[in-house]
């Protein structure tokens, strides 16, 4: 019997009473194992109180303190590793060790934000005038909001809430249907790290829910990670409500292979690149662009050979190199786009339509998929298709390279490779794309870094983790003080307590 699921509202879990309930699958056997309640527009907005009554305390309370429970956090969930994994395999289909990279790349985040005592300093000026110090503070926004995908169930939310908590904000997740069993979990363990009851809620839903937050005037401030069509949708509502909105959406990768590079090596970290967790990650090459036929010709056998060599099977065989795509909607739309490639003219060299994994006939799978002389008139070059498929795109030199990687309209990550200094040093400079990797495949930064893409793959001026974290999450108050002589000093013997006028004249910067 399917397990039934609840929201986290208040530091208790809270069935849902909307009567709506989405199923949540084994993608390895394509059997329901849960149904998770979507909540109402009162079911959200009662949230969004419980959260609003409790954020004023927690934000009384001094970053020192905020930052132990990050730290007993870290604990409780590396403890948990092995189990919170397992879990999240079962519900998102990504294998074993790539689950446990999902969650550790969202502590590094909760660790940056233990930092938030140094993070939240402000500026202080001594002496700007006569008698005047001007100083500013960082202050939280008050309740805030992250609406996540399936793909990261751990990471993402864990990118938007370790920030925004650690600054004092009360924080509302969203999480995906699809897969909303960790960050459950991951409520209960920020409770039992000593958060207050309300700084951290679950909400789960569907577009009622994520409507509700996005107009609701209590919510100041929106993240987002999914499509580019809903990350638009978001950005604008949020915008036009009134709120901060940081909304980041596809992409289309390229990896830039010159001919100077180490083939042997590129292959190697393109397939991890390209088909690592079913290639349902924002930051996955999806298209290989060799500078040069010769490189082209090379690098394309060298791919073709490990392709061929990709385990795939369930998401806890240890043995595989990925498991299954998440819903039976992604596999039938990664199928359309092999077709659609085959219909304009790509060439299909290892097919991976027919795969079926011995007991999990039912499962999600897509095998391994290559396409070679691929050109960017082509809707598989142009649109995100979200699978197990890698792309090679042939360029005559290095400028038509880096301008595929330019014109195109997603512009989240893109690496090259190559062995020359001064090639490496004018491809950053020069690419339209928010993260650049040199001979690094998925450069996603470090947590003390920031996240964000350009162009259509990233709408709002500040980005996901690092110091655009903090400046997101809280609001910036600039005080102008002076205090005049008249007080107990300057009554005290042989002084002259001055012009008592003087008091009430705003005296310039000078």
């Amino acid at each position: 019997m399917a397990r039934e699921l609840t929201h986290f509202v208040g530091g208790r879990h809270v069935a849902g009473t909307s009567g709506n309930f989405a199923d949540v699958y084994d993608p390895n056997l394509g059997q329901v194992q849960a149904r998770v309640p979507l909540a109402s527009k009162s079911e959200v907005e009662e949230v969004i109180a419980n959260a609003e009554a409790a954020q004023a305390a927690w934000a009384a309370t001094n970053p020192q303190r905020r930052a132990r429970v990050l730290m007993k956090f870290l604990t409780l969930v590396q403890d948990e590793m092995d189990s919170l994994a397992a879990l999240l395999s079962s519900e998102h289909g990504k294998t074993i060790p790539d689950a446990k990279g999902d969650i550790q790349r969202g502590l590094e985040v909760i660790e940056f934000a233990v930092g938030i005592p140094h993070l939240l300093k402000g500026e202080y000026t001594d002496s700007a005038g006569t008698g005047i110090d001007v100083y500013s503070m960082r202050q939280p926004l008050g309740v805030v909001a992250g609406i996540t995908p399936f793909n990261f169930p751990a990471m993402i939310p864990l990118w938007k809430a370790g920030p925004a908590i650690a600054c004092g904000n009360a924080f509302v997740l969203k999480p995906s249907e699809r897969d909303p069993s960790v960050p459950l979990r991951l409520a209960e363990l920020f409770l039992e790290a000593g958060l207050p009851p309300g700084i951290f809620n679950v909400v789960n839903g569907d577009k009622t829910a994520v409507d509700t937050l996005l107009h609701d005037p209590r919510i100041k401030a929106v993240g987002f990670v999914g499509s580019t069509p809903i990350a638009q949708y978001i950005y604008e509502t949020a915008t036009a409500n009134g709120k901060r909105a940081q909304c980041f959406g596809g992409a289309k990768n390229h990896a830039i292979v010159m001919p100077d590079a180490d083939l042997d090596d590129v292959a190697d970290q393109l397939i991890g690149a390209g088909y690592g967790s079913a290639g349902e990650r924002c930051m996955a090459i999806s298209v290989a662009v060799p500078v040069g036929a010769e490189t082209a010709d090379r690098l394309l056998e060298k791919l073709t050979e490990r392709v061929h060599k990709l385990n795939v099977g369930k998401s806890d065989d240890p043995g595989a190199d990925y498991g299954p795509l998440v819903g039976r909607d992604g596999v039938d739309r990664v199928k359309k786009y092999i077709d659609i490639g085959i219909e304009e003219g790509a060439e299909l060299v290892v097919d991976g339509r027919g795969l079926v994994v011995e007991g999990a006939e039912d499962g999600y799978f897509v095998g391994a998929t290559l396409f070679d002389k691929v050109t960017s008139e082509m809707r598989i070059y142009k649109e995100e298709i979200f699978g197990p498929v890698l792309t090679v795109v042939r360029a005559k030199d290095y400028e038509e390279g880096l301008r595929l990687a330019n014109e195109h309209e997603y512009g989240n990550g893109v690496a090259i490779f190559t062995r020359d200094g001064d090639t490496a040093r004018d491809f950053a400079a020069r690419v339209q794309v928010g993260m650049v990797g040199i001979n690094v495949p998925i450069p996603v930064p470090i947590a003390y870094y920031t996240f964000g893409g350009w162009k259509r793959s990233g709408f709002g001026d500040l980005n996901q983790h690092g110091p655009d974290s903090i400046r997101f999450y809280t609001k910036t108050k600039t005080v102008t003080q002076r205090w005049p002589e008249g007080g107990s000093r300057a009554a005290s013997p042989g002084r002259s307590a001055g012009s008592a006028s003087n008091a009430f004249v705003i005296p310039t910067m000078e």
